[in-house]
């Protein structure tokens, strides 16, 4: 973990291994099976061309699998850190907030929770991404897939 500070410019989260190696490898891949079948199309060069873009979709479908499992986790603890945190008339209004928001939400400090989560409810923040830039003590999260 080289970061030590984190912020609404910095937090997302590029993993070497997926995005700088095996996705450039596999759209390499698809192109170069593309370029065989259009010089040479045979029922073989076809199929390596649906081979090809089947291990690439394989490659993003676990990836994208990744990511909703930890979004659901995210709003898991957020709707505890929330229950724990909140005043009591914000907590009854817990179920009300999107995943979206929670998602948003979790970069917030305890201190900044319950004016954010008002805006939410209010409607002024719909987005992660707004929430995200309204956050102003920012909590980093080095621990995302």
């Amino acid at each position: 973990m080289a970061e030590t500070v984190q912020s609404y410019a910095t937090h997302r989260r590029w993993f070497p291994l997926y995005h700088y190696v095996a996705l450039p490898i596999l759209v390499v891949n698809v192109a170069i099976a593309i370029a065989h079948l259009a010089r040479r199309p045979t029922p073989w060069n076809a199929w390596l061309v649906v081979l090809a873009v089947g291990l690439a979709a394989g490659v993003v479908a676990s990836r994208a699998s990744a990511l909703m499992v930890q979004n659901r986790v995210i709003g898991l603890e957020m709707r505890l850190r929330l229950a724990a945190t909140l005043p009591p008339a914000l907590r009854a209004r817990i179920p009300e907030l999107r995943l979206r928001q929670l998602i948003g939400l979790r970069f917030a400090g305890d201190a900044e929770l319950a004016g954010l989560v008002e805006r939410c409810l209010h409607g002024e923040l719909a987005t992660a991404d707004a929430v995200k830039r309204a956050v102003r003590d920012w909590r980093p999260d080095f621990l995302r897939a």
